[in-house]
């Protein structure tokens, strides 16, 4: 998670919401990414989104089994689903997210009967930094 912290830290410097993400497999962190929306000119660029894409091509397959996926921020419903079709097998996120969040919060894809794949989900790790990355970034856009 510490170095999905740098990522969403990174983020912020650009101007984008501060959300890093890492994948790992065993070890290995074979993905990793920051949000890219505004950057990219791109919706979908969420760090998940854009390390879901990097992993699956350093592995060559669009199935990310036996990897995690370590996010800031719990993923919205886009991400969310993003994460079930790759097949991740477990999540670790930061922060919940009550507003945006897809997992434990709004939508709760993975608790859908149509969600095929189902990672194991552990949140609240590195929660305190990731909220007051989030709570400072949006505090210094409204001043």
């Amino acid at each position: 998670m510490r170095r999905a912290l740098d990522l969403a830290a990174v983020a912020a410097e650009a101007g984008e919401v501060p959300v890093g993400a890492v994948i790992t497999q065993g070890d290995e962190i074979i993905a990793e990414a920051r949000n890219a929306m505004r950057g990219n000119l791109d919706p979908t660029a969420h760090a998940e989104i854009v390390a879901i894409r990097h992993a699956a091509t350093k592995l060559g397959q669009p199935r990310l089994d036996g990897c995690t996926l370590w996010v800031t921020l719990e993923p919205c419903a886009m991400c969310a689903a993003a994460i079930a079709l790759s097949r991740v097998e477990a999540l670790r996120f930061a922060a919940e997210d009550p507003k945006g969040g897809g997992v434990v919060h709004g939508a709760r894809i993975f608790s859908q009967r149509t969600c095929h794949h189902r990672p194991d989900v552990l949140g609240g790790i590195g929660e305190s930094e990731a909220a007051l990355q989030l709570k400072s970034f949006f505090e210094a856009r409204r001043a």
